[in-house]
């Protein structure tokens, strides 16, 4: 018996995938694993098959053609064909976690031999063809990862496989980015890490700490901060980063400043809260670099950052970044925009 891979589209209504299977069982074709991934034009038929030694090509093409599959792809496979899906995504994000320069390698074994090529920033958004596939590269300021495979077409399904592992990579990427320890000038060391859902209780508590005038410039309006629900949106956004600045105490560290990351399409907007016993220190500006320079690796263009006119700390950090692309003023507030091609020496910093 010999193992074969095949692919082939029947129509999406009940009893035509039985109509396949019967027709390959008539040739005594054994069906080892099966995928349904849906298309426009129909469901696609993934599946592995143990044949007879002595079928050929054509007879397995032939097979399926009867049994009304169209648009057949066969190709011989081994065993390694038979693992599911499911698995070998997540030996695939293992191997990311581990070093995500290996994601050209990762999304090749996805995706069945694809050819994988690098283009530099300013290439196309993703998106997908029958023979390409166009995704975000989280390696690389800006760019592009170009998937090319002549047979079976790319589907639906394997581009949201391929994007979820980018995504997975992209988080790898920024989670190494952003960890740092900063030396202020007084000896004091402060680290800088990325937040999550588990920073909820510390950064409430430095929200607690913050004057009046500190949440005002911070949220830019009167108030003494946003709920434990918001809070918790703002540490775990749903596409950016949310980070933490921390240091040493007796009682174990202390959460002493904020700052986040948030954005839709190609823009994402900069925030930052630094309680007022640790303002003036550097430790705003440390941050704020470091979120600049995540920018481009969690998929943004440019980043834009708000402020009121009358905060002088806020604009003497913004004067240590990159020149703006764009400042805008409406009443008192300023608006500040930095293209992402402007921040990649940030990146490594």
């Amino acid at each position: 018996m010999a193992l074969w891979r095949v692919r082939a589209t029947v129509d999406d209504r009940p009893g035509f995938l039985a109509v396949l299977t019967a027709s390959l069982a008539l040739r005594s074709v054994n069906i080892l694993a099966v995928q349904v991934l849906t298309t426009e034009f129909g469901a696609v038929d993934d599946l592995v098959v143990d044949a007879p030694d002595a079928m050929s090509e054509a007879e397995l093409l032939a097979a399926i053609e009867r049994g009304r599959g169209r648009d057949a792809w066969v190709s011989r496979t081994d065993a390694y064909g038979l693992i599911d899906p499911p698995t070998q995504a997540l030996t695939l994000a293992a191997r990311l976690a581990a070093d995500p320069e290996s994601l050209p390698t990762a999304l090749t074994a996805l995706l069945g031999g694809s050819l994988v090529r690098r283009e530099p920033g300013g290439a196309a958004a993703s998106g997908h063809s029958d023979t390409t596939m166009r995704l975000p590269d989280p390696c690389s300021d800006g760019g592009s990862l170009v998937l090319t495979r002549l047979a079976p077409a790319f589907t639906p399904a394997e581009f949201a496989r391929a994007h979820a592992l980018v995504e997975v990579c992209r988080a790898v990427v920024t989670r190494r980015l952003a960890a740092a320890t900063v030396l202020l000038p007084d000896g004091t060391e402060v680290a800088l890490r990325p937040a999550g859902a588990h920073d909820l209780g510390a950064v409430d508590a430095m929200h607690g700490r913050c004057g009046e005038r500190s949440l005002y410039l911070r949220y830019l309006c009167g108030t003494r901060g946003p709920g434990r629900s918001r809070l918790a949106r703002l540490l775990t956004p749903a596409r950016g980063v949310s980070m933490v600045a921390e240091v040493a105490a007796a009682d174990g560290p202390h959460v002493v400043a904020v700052a986040n990351l948030v954005g839709e399409g190609e823009t994402a907007e900069i925030a930052l809260l630094v309680e007022d016993g640790w303002q003036r220190r550097g430790i705003g500006t440390a941050l704020l670099r470091r979120l600049v320079g995540l920018a481009a690796p969690s998929g943004f263009r440019s980043v834009t950052l708000h402020t009121h006119a009358e905060n002088d700390a806020m604009l003497r950090t913004m004067r240590r970044l990159p020149s703006p692309s764009r400042l805008d003023r409406d009443g008192t507030l300023l608006s500040a925009t930095i293209a992402v091609s402007e921040t990649a020496a940030l990146n490594s910093q």
